[in-house]
């Protein structure tokens, strides 16, 4: 028999399939709060957020961030996300190739723009100057020249050389709104298709959302302390919530329609998003009073940087909930994530199962599956699909190992890998992108 363990994807930028932005350094976008290091500019005077120095023409955005290049700095100063935080991790292909960025300069010289992998891999920078000075200009840097090459695949960082050259004075440069060519609002912004259905057995389900199933009862989908707008709507006649203006929302079940959900191994929930990242899912349990604030309260909240434009499905053990003391008085599950205010999510298949009477493998064929994990030496992946691209990750994100099967099912020899846990990343012929962790020991 078949084994699948199956473990979520948490935590991390590093895993993900999607680059977060546009990057418009507002307050509630992103940018302005993620870790930017400069470089090679004299003593290396910090990145800014600032006010808009002009708000006109076309760009009207009330912030932007500020590089001051130094006189005494290198041509090439500049200023670069952390590996693995803020942008995420994502592949450059021809939906994305295409980035815009607005600049804002006293001099015309080149502006550089440039990505890396983790490995430190890059897909070198190009140059474009800038035509005119003292007001917003919108420049075009396009990457399509590098698809086919080994840094396109796995980015996490993004580097900007404001001001590549030689200089006789300080420069001030102001750069803001950078967008990639998906994000320019020609996107989707809600699924074609629905969410995939699950097929647990329905005697190891509790269900408060899944057409499949027979819901419990739910007091509210959107408790009055919540901060979105909720709309109920069908697509292809399956049943979906859609949260928008989203920074939080409430799910409760109070009182006598409370869970107990001590007889469960995971949680199942599916969600599709053209703008949120990262996508957080709180569970709440109200202790043995079963009261609010009662003094035996506890939560746990976990965070997932989401494949934009596909559903992502979310198989999560509850023991990931570590923060929870018990599970015996389910009450709310809080749903949240960024850009505040703004985000919009699509939400699906809202269980919780017991996996011990589950056997993965042959419940969920839509998934791929993993054999045997845990591993001592070798795995074997099977899929639905074709496998276009499969890479595997270690635990902080290094890229371990990239293959190109192009088959529905490959062996791999891990004996070259130091026992821990890695991610299997395969991208299907669909174009669909799914993760799974294997445990080699």
């Amino acid at each position: 028999m078949k084994f699948l363990l199956t473990l979520p994807f948490l935590f991390c930028a590093h895993f993900g399939f999607s680059q977060a932005g546009p990057i418009d350094f507002e307050p509630n976008g992103f940018g302005a709060n993620w870790a930017w290091t400069t470089f090679e500019n004299g003593n290396n005077p910090p990145l800014e957020i600032v006010s808009n120095p002009n708000q006109s023409g076309i760009n009207i955005s009330a912030t932007v961030c500020k590089f001051t290049a130094l006189v005494n700095g290198a041509p090439w100063a500049g200023f670069e996300s952390v590996h693995g935080q803020g942008i995420g991790v994502f592949n450059l292909t021809s939906a994305n190739c295409q980035i815009k960025m607005m600049v804002y300069k006293s001099v015309i010289s080149p502006v550089g723009l440039k990505f890396a992998t983790p490995s430190g891999a890059s897909t070198g920078e190009i140059l474009i100057s800038n035509s005119v000075v003292d007001q917003w200009e919108e420049l075009t840097f396009d990457f399509t020249n590098v698809l086919s090459a080994p840094s396109s695949i796995g980015i996490d960082q993004i580097i900007v050389f404001p001001d590549f050259g030689q200089r006789s004075d300080n420069n001030i440069c102001y750069i803001d709104n950078i967008k990639f060519s998906n994000q320019d609002g020609s996107q989707n912004t809600a699924p074609m298709v629905p969410a995939p259905t699950p097929t647990y057995p329905a005697a190891s389900v509790i269900s408060l959302f899944s057409n499949p199933y027979v819901n419990v009862t739910v007091d509210t989908w959107q408790a009055p302390w919540s901060s979105a707008q909720l709309t109920d709507l069908q697509i292809q006649g399956n049943d979906t919530k859609r949260y928008s203006a989203m920074n939080f929302t409430g799910i409760e079940t109070l009182g006598a329609n409370q869970l107990d959900l001590s007889g469960m191994t995971h949680m199942r929930l599916d969600y599709w998003t053209a703008n949120m990242n990262p996508f957080k899912v709180k569970l709440v349990d109200f202790g043995n009073n079963g009261q609010y604030a009662g003094g035996d309260d506890s939560e746990s909240e976990l965070s997932f940087q989401p494949i934009a434009q596909t559903w992502n499905t979310l198989e999560i053990p509850l023991s990931q909930f570590s923060n929870l003391n018990s599970l015996s008085h389910f009450s709310q599950l809080i749903l949240s994530g960024e850009p505040v205010g703004t985000g919009v999510v699509f939400i699906d298949n809202v269980l919780f199962y017991d996996q011990s009477t589950n056997n993965l493998h042959d419940q969920q064929p839509s998934l791929f599956s993993i054999w045997p994990n845990p591993c001592s030496q070798a795995i074997e992946i099977q899929s639905n699909e074709n496998i276009l691209q499969l890479a595997i990750y270690d635990a902080l994100g290094q890229l371990q190992m990239r293959l190109e099967p192009n088959a529905n099912s490959v062996s791999i020899s891990l004996a070259h890998l130091s026992n821990g846990l890695y991610l299997v990343t395969i991208q299907k012929q669909s174009g669909a992108t799914q993760q799974r962790q294997v445990l080699k020991n």
